[in-house]
Parts: C-alpha cells; sequence; structure tokens
C-alpha cells in the first residue's frame, strides 16, 4: 500500500507543527513549585554566579509527576537533568540516580504534651554547653541527608523520587562570611566553597548573628515573625521553618537554642509526634507543623531520653500534586557538630573541638 503525502517536502513552519503536534498537557504546579522550579533552573542556567550559602533543603517540593510526554515532559526532563546532574560541573563528581521516597504511617500530632516536652528540650539545650567559635575558627556540622528530587513520568504518578542518604558536611566562618561544603555526588569533588557577601539574617544566619538575637522567646517570636512575612508560606509555617533552619546547619548559644524552641512551641499549629525517625534510623520525638499549602508536615526529632536534637523529617499528611500521604519527602540527621581551628578540618583532628 502507498501513502500518499499529506504535506509538501519541506520544513514545516511554526503553524504547520502547531498544528500537527497534540496540545501540551498541564501538569497542574502549584505556584510555589512553579517559583522554587524556576528559581533553580536560573540558577543552574548562570554558572558563573558566586555560590551562596545553600538552604538545608536544596532542591525540596520542586516536583513533576505524571506530565503528558509533550512540551511539559520536556520541561520536566530539563529540569531533572539540571538537578541530578548539579555535580559542580565535574564529571567525577556524578550524581546518583534518584530511589523512591519512603513511605510511613503518618501518625497523628497532638498538642497534650506539647508544653511539657517543649520544656524538656529547651532544658536540655540550656544544659548542653558548645565552644564559642573564634575568629579563624569554623562551625562544622556533618549530616545525612535526602531531599526531594524532580521526577515525571508517564505510567506511574503515584511515586515521588528522593537522593539517596548521602553524607553532607559544611564549615562555616562566625562572620558567616567564608566557608565549605562537601556533598559527593552533589557538588564538585573535593568540595566547594560557600563564601558569602550576604548580610547576615534570619534567612541567612551567623553565629555571631545568632548572638544579637534576643533570648525571650515572646520576643524572639515577634522578629521572626516580623521579618519573615510575605516570605512565600503562611505566617505560621515561614515562622516554624525559619527556627527549623536555624537549628540544623549552624551553632547557636545556649540560651538562644532553649529561646528557639520554647518560641517555637508557641506557634499556633505545632503538635508533638511520639514516634519518628531521622535519617540515620534513629527512633525520637518531634515536634511538627502542617504547611496548609502542601499537605507536608516538618518534623524536627529529638532524643525521648535526653531530649538531644537529632535531625529533622518531612512527610506528606495529605495528597497533594500526586504524592500520597506518608511518602518521607526529606529526612535528615545529624551526626557531628564541633568547632574546628580551620577550613576543611574534621573533628579529631589537631584543632578540632567537639
Amino acid at each position: 500500500m502507498i501513502r500518499k503525502k499529506s504535506r509538501p517536502e519541506g520544513p514545516l513552519d511554526y503553524a504547520e507543527l502547531a498544528r500537527l503536534l497534540p496540545a501540551p498537557g498541564d501538569p497542574h504546579l502549584s505556584l510555589d513549585r512553579h517559583l522554587l522550579l524556576e528559581e533553580h533552573l536560573m540558577n543552574e542556567i548562570q554558572p558563573t554566579a558566586a555560590v551562596p550559602a545553600p538552604s538545608r533543603r536544596p532542591a525540596r517540593r520542586v516536583l513533576v509527576i505524571g506530565v503528558p510526554a509533550t512540551a511539559a515532559t520536556l520541561a520536566g526532563a530539563f529540569a531533572f537533568t539540571a538537578l541530578t546532574n548539579s555535580g559542580g560541573g565535574d564529571p567525577a563528581a556524578a550524581t546518583p540516580p534518584p530511589v523512591a521516597a519512603p513511605v510511613v504511617r503518618v501518625e497523628p500530632g497532638s498538642t497534650a504534651q506539647l508544653a511539657s516536652t517543649v520544656e524538656h528540650i529547651a532544658a536540655a539545650a540550656t544544659a548542653r554547653t558548645m565552644p564559642e567559635p573564634g575568629p579563624g575558627q569554623y562551625v562544622y556540622v556533618k549530616s545525612e541527608v535526602s531531599y526531594l528530587t524532580v521526577s515525571h513520568t508517564d505510567t506511574d504518578d503515584s511515586k515521588a523520587w528522593v537522593q539517596p542518604l548521602h553524607i553532607r558536611e559544611v564549615w562555616k566562618s562566625p562572620d558567616g562570611k567564608h566557608g565549605w561544603l562537601d556533598e559527593p555526588g552533589y557538588q564538585a569533588k573535593g568540595g566547594t566553597t560557600i563564601d558569602s557577601a550576604v548580610e547576615n539574617s534570619l534567612t541567612a544566619p551567623s553565629y555571631d548573628y545568632l548572638k544579637t538575637l534576643p533570648t525571650d522567646p515572646d520576643a524572639l517570636l515577634k522578629k521572626i515573625y516580623k521579618e519573615t512575612r510575605g516570605q512565600g508560606n503562611s505566617p505560621d509555617q515561614q515562622a516554624f521553618s525559619t527556627v527549623g533552619d536555624l537549628l540544623d546547619e549552624q551553632l547557636a548559644p545556649a540560651k538562644l537554642n532553649a529561646a528557639l524552641y520554647r518560641a517555637a512551641g508557641r506557634i499556633p499549629g505545632v503538635v508533638v509526634v511520639k514516634h519518628a525517625k531521622d535519617a540515620a534510623g534513629r527512633e525520637g520525638i518531634a515536634l511538627a507543623h502542617v504547611d496548609q499549602k502542601t499537605g507536608e508536615r516538618t518534623e524536627w526529632i529529638f532524643d525521648p531520653e535526653t531530649y538531644a536534637y537529632l535531625g529533622s523529617r518531612a512527610v506528606q499528611v495529605e495528597q497533594a500534586d500526586g504524592v500520597e500521604p506518608g511518602t518521607v519527602t526529606e529526612s535528615t540527621a545529624v551526626l557531628e557538630r564541633a568547632v574546628v581551628d580551620a577550613q576543611k578540618q574534621r573533628p579529631g583532628a589537631e584543632g578540632g573541638r567537639a
């Protein structure tokens, strides 16, 4: 059978191409996901720009699932390539492929023991002392982490994909101007500088900046609400997220640590989750808050006996963008926190102090 050509030979113009191709699908991404994806893509296409100090959740909530194989899929595929091959441009730093996100039972949170739990955590923070970093020294934090990455599929729209658990080490000078990040597979081989000229703030804190914050919980919480207003989430969720970011890859004076926990306990919507596991598999009790926009619950996990901070977890508690309830979209575990005498120096080496 001979088929007649339905169009003349030669290149198609745009109108003809648009007529022949199916209409692009609509991924129905929420506004905050569009903005996060756009921000990351802009960072990827401007590799010569100064490297800012990374947040603790570099790829969180950027998700494309079940997008038809048209223009939207191509955009998702480009984003997937950008995120999963961001090893600093070093071919030796090949990024591991993503894995299916773990799924856990969603345990309801409760306010019944919130006040007593917060006081236990605050008291433990007050009693726990750390050496204060001085000029020329660095705050060192070693963590095991996994964050949500970008995925798309035409055959299975029920899975979310995350980075495999991996080690992340940061060094930060007390003034916040100098630093180093070593995250094999996700940065250039050997690590990368995170020197910063950004002015210290609640969203970019240094140890020296944290020392200036009020240790009265009410005054501290008022400052957090005021300075983070309009930054994307609801005021309560933004306040909770800000406190969490201050606690994770940084060192804070003991009194401020206690004030941060007491302030967090006064944020509406904060609950206690009795059973939670960090990225290292350590069982703990958690302070948690649900983001009403995304249906994701952020959990700060503490040792149930010593109330020491272990790490964090983000669990989807309501279905959103194809992510099923119980999906763990982020998991971290702080393995070591110390003051060292030089950048790239690890505790246990000469000059390192835990």
